[in-house]
């Protein structure tokens, strides 16, 4: 019996490996919280560089959109050499290389160069989502894995929200090419701190070779086949359904309420800025519910979705006190926000052994182009008169979303039943 006060070893060994899960998440972290933060630290600078180099606003939007574009475009083709070849090599040099693009933007003689360069940090940026979920599914606990992909997304969002203050704030101090240079250069220390911890950070699972006799494993799919199979295209249904939802809101919700209840832009910034850190603190508890309840995760994210529809709903359709609009918004983008991790948990479960970092790659590439899609037409609903449309479409969105996921899961699901049902047969 252990003498009271004294740690069991097996209590010591889930110590230690829980402070090992919390270092790998913090590796991972940082370098997620750099690719978020670069791809929003450029639009501040915008009427610096105009003044500059003389270039329209048309062509300094070509910056980010190059370097977004060139992320979207390449996690796929990243997602298939990190299954092949190990997600360490390229997290570093994708992590290197984004970081050292932004600081050589410092050095630009003209804006053709930044546009270059954001090439090239895009390039980089690709590798992070699908090499950071392949650590991750390799490293962290299972017990463990709906937290880590919880503070994976944490981080990124946290990158997001940081960027434009910070940068503004460094060129106000600096300029903008030593606040280039200084933000670039901190992926230097993230990088070293990667290569130096890199022992902790095991590639996922591969496939168990399949045996030469009765009751082997049937041949994985190709890659082209899995991506295109009907769970995985209805997995990327929902990803870019639920990002064009999301875009519709950030960018619109404050003209929106203003023209329809003539709220002051003050209220509308609050109710904005409720939303998104309700969304953001609700990927903590969704990671939290996903580590403790695995079965249940589809009806999880069913309900806290339906919930947020109906708060947006009400924004948009019942007569409210101002003060309780960023209340209601604050608990949408929370229970929205609470159903993403357990996402990312069912989609990291449907993934064969060895296929995830393409199935990320493929899957995540949904969200820059569902937030790439959506503005324009919300924008058209605004330009023909009918503000009052833009939240119920964000929630038809959303309810399309379901669809797609349900199916997705209801899928992988079938297809496991057929599974297990064969193996007694093949074995005898």
């Amino acid at each position: 019996m252990t003498s009271p006060g004294v740690a069991s070893p097996g209590s010591d060994a889930s110590s230690s490996s829980r402070r090992q899960d919390i270092r790998i998440c913090t590796l991972i972290g940082f370098g997620h919280f750099l690719s978020h933060f670069y791809m929003l630290c450029l639009p501040p600078l915008f009427l610096a560089w105009r003044a500059e180099f003389e270039v329209s606003y048309a062509t300094l939007g070509l910056a980010t959109a190059v370097m977004s574009a060139t992320t979207a475009v390449l996690q796929t083709p990243m997602g298939f050499w990190i299954d092949r070849y190990g997600a360490r090599p390229f997290l570093v040099g994708g992590t290197l290389l984004m970081a050292l693009s932004i600081s050589a933007m410092a050095f630009a003689p003209a804006f053709w160069v930044i546009v270059a360069l954001a090439l090239l940090s895009g390039i980089g940026n690709s590798v992070i989502h699908p090499a950071d979920y392949a650590i991750l599914a390799g490293s962290v606990s299972k017990t463990f894995i709906g937290r880590a992909f919880a503070l994976h997304t944490f981080t990124g969002n946290l990158g997001f929200a940081l960027a434009p203050p910070v940068i503004a704030l460094l060129m106000t101090v600096m300029g903008w090419r030593a606040a280039l240079l200084l933000v670039g250069l901190l992926g230097v220390p993230v990088v070293a701190a990667i290569l130096w911890q890199s022992r902790i950070l095991r590639d996922q699972a591969k496939p168990k070779p399949a045996a030469g006799e009765a009751g082997a494993t049937a041949p994985a799919p190709t890659g082209r086949e899995l991506l295109l199979s009907k769970p995985m295209l209805l997995f990327f249904g929902f990803f870019l359904l639920t990002a064009m939802a999301g875009s519709g809101i950030q960018s619109f919700v404050i003209a929106v309420l203003g023209q329809i209840w003539g709220t002051p832009v003050a209220i509308g910034s609050m109710v904005l800025t409720g939303y998104t850190a309700g969304a953001t603190l609700g990927t903590l508890v969704g990671g939290w519910v996903a580590d403790r309840t695995r079965r249940s995760l589809i009806g999880f994210v069913i309900l806290l979705t339906l919930v947020s529809m109906a708060l947006l709903l009400a924004l948009g359709l019942v007569p409210m006190p101002e003060l309780l609009m960023p209340v209601v918004a604050t608990a949408a983008g929370l229970a929205l926000g609470s159903s993403r991790t357990p996402r990312d948990v069912m989609l990291k479960d449907a993934s064969p052994p060895g296929q995830i970092g393409k199935v990320f790659g493929f899957v995540s590439s949904g969200l820059p182009l569902g937030s790439a899609i959506m503005p324009v037409p919300m924008g058209l609903l605004i330009d023909f008169g009918h503000p009052e449309l833009v939240l119920p479409a964000v929630a038809a969105l959303l309810g399309l979303s379901l669809l797609c996921m349900g199916g997705a899961e209801g899928t992988v699901r079938a297809t496991r039943r057929r599974t297990a049902a064969a193996r007694p047969v093949a074995a005898e």
